[in-house]
């Protein structure tokens, strides 16, 4: 790739980084639709590699407000999710996937508007984990539906238990693409130089994280969100 298209890929990531640092998730929901369009190699591995960093630095940040027990049935339902989501990479082709998972980031935004509120218990906890499995490892747009469940908790433990999940589910995601030829020394040159950005991001977002509340912090992650979903169609389409 030419020196531009990789510091378009280098200012999407940091963008994404500092979303994500600032609300709990976001990187790869802002970077994936773009960053596939730069390269299709980008989407999942090497946005999936940099999401662990920044997940990792958010967890710490806020590591004082996590919160393992209710984290637990998400890890288990995250695992056979990302089973199913690299079976469906070997079998299938991901186009059509944008398209799908668009369509249910949207529904899913609208329901988060109506009456209906979901508190998250071990079996919602369970389900949302299983489907950010199978999107994250498929498209490494794994946060909508831990982040629609959250939604209503306060702003830093939102952003410390989305993070802490995000970690294993990064880890999980990798494992799982690296014996289906999906993570390779290709991606991984590929990933080298976006680095920098996530660090820069990861800095800026924590000066501002702060000073978001809660409702703000919520429309965020909605706005996020539906954001994802317009692209995931969009990119159906180009």
């Amino acid at each position: 790739m030419d020196i531009y298209t990789i510091l378009a890929a280098m200012a999407i990531i940091f963008v994404g980084a500092t979303v994500q640092f600032t609300i709990g998730f976001g990187l790869a929901i802002v970077a994936a639709p773009w960053l596939f369009l730069l390269n299709e190699d980008y989407v999942p591995a090497p946005i999936i590699m940099m999401a662990l960093i920044i997940s990792s630095i958010t967890c710490y940040q806020y590591r004082e407000n996590l919160s393992f027990k209710g984290l637990w049935s998400a890890i288990v339902g995250r695992i056979p999710g990302s089973l199913l989501g690299a079976w469906f990479l070997v079998h299938f082709h991901t186009e059509a996937l944008s398209l799908w998972l668009g369509a249910i980031v949207i529904f899913a935004v609208a329901v988060s508007y109506s009456p209906f509120r979901l508190e998250p218990n071990q079996f919602r906890m369970g389900i949302a984990g299983f489907l950010s499995g199978f999107m994250g490892t498929t498209s490494s747009i794994g946060g909508p539906p831990m982040a629609l469940l959250l939604q209503h908790q306060k702003a830093e433990y939102l952003r410390a238990n989305l993070s802490a999940f995000f970690v294993f589910s990064c880890v999980m995601s990798l494992l799982v693409l690296a014996p289906i030829g999906h993570l390779n020394f290709t991606h991984l040159k590929l990933a080298a130089p976006l680095l920098p950005a996530v660090l820069l991001g990861a800095w800026v977002g924590r000066r501002f994280a702060s000073r978001i509340p809660r409702e703000q912090v919520r429309t965020l992650t909605m706005l996020v969100c539906f954001i994802s979903g317009v692209s995931s169609i969009i990119a159906y389409f180009i």
